[in-house]
């Protein structure tokens, strides 16, 4: 997925503005929410992938959070010295998808204490890794080759060297195990892995995006017109996030304030104070006062 995202990115090409202007998130509760809902459904994606209710099944999901809590964590302290020395609830999301994916090659193979040293060295490369887009000019606006494309390749390389045939035989499966049983080919084999599977990835989306954009009445970027006023407006006709102010009256005024400009309230009155005061209240249908500044909230 990583490096199909790259492949996507490249024949899609950079937004207006990317280089020159800044692109925040644009809404760190639903980052939260998704990274919540994803780090739940990994445990399934792991722990299932056992296809048992059995002891190697309930090690996958440990190792699944460990991994997730550690690469949270690493990404956050990286962030913090290099981002103002702040800690953000944005950097914990995104090193703790960064230990979910690299963990996800090595769950039921690997001991707990081994998912430390995935979660950790996953935070840090794929932390790092951000800042490929900005030093080789492709826009992955979601990060995605950082995060699951190089966080995929140090989970595969990593497995190779902690995965353990003790904790395969868990349920009866025999493997060599990697470099900590003695295996030292393993990690050849993973390094193979990774290298023909994102080649793979990376080439067959390329070639299906391409063609795609040859197809009459498809095409997978949007005018530009429509980029810089918004997809919402130019693709569905509607506003995701529609935010409107209310300018101050002049002194001696008022007005009767719409339902939408009074958060959903409909009869809301604004009333300006005459000249002898410089305070103006904001007054809704239950009789409640809030200060200017709160206006239609």
């Amino acid at each position: 997925s990583g490096f199909g995202a790259l492949a996507f990115s490249l024949v899609l090409g950079k937004r207006q503005g990317f280089g020159s202007e800044k692109f925040a998130p644009h809404n760190y509760l639903n980052i939260i929410l998704g990274t919540s809902l994803l780090w739940f459904g990994w445990f399934g994606f792991n722990g299932g992938s056992a296809v048992a209710s059995n002891g190697r099944a309930g090690l996958a999901a440990t190792v699944t959070h460990i991994a997730a809590c550690m690469g949270g964590l690493s990404w956050s302290f990286i962030a913090y010295f290099r981002h103002g020395k702040k800690f953000s609830s944005f950097h914990f999301c995104s090193g703790a998808i960064s230990g979910l994916v690299a963990i996800t090659p090595a769950s039921g193979f690997v001991r707990p204490w081994s998912a430390l040293v995935f979660g950790l060295i996953s935070g840090i490369a794929c932390h790092f890794a951000v800042d490929f887009k900005e030093k080789f000019g492709f826009d992955d606006a979601l990060d995605v080759f950082a995060v699951h494309g190089v966080g995929g390749v140090v989970g595969n390389l990593l497995t190779g060297i902690f995965a353990s045939k003790e904790v395969a035989a868990l349920n009866g499966a025999i493997i060599k195990g990697g470099w900590m049983d003695r295996h030292w080919v393993q990690f050849g084999y993973q390094l193979a892995a990774s290298c023909s599977g994102a080649g793979w990835s990376f080439v067959i989306t390329g070639i299906i995006l391409i063609i795609f954009n040859f197809i009459p009445g498809l095409h997978l970027r949007i005018h530009e017109e429509g980029e810089i006023s918004g997809t919402d407006m130019a693709e569905m006709g509607e506003h995701g996030y529609k935010f409107a102010t209310i300018e101050p009256l002049p002194v001696g005024r008022e007005r009767t304030l719409s339902a939408e400009e009074n958060g959903g309230v409909p009869r809301g009155i604004v009333f300006a104070n005459p000249p002898s005061s410089n305070k103006s209240t904001v007054t809704n249908t239950e009789g409640s006062e809030k200060p200017a500044s709160m206006r239609g909230v």
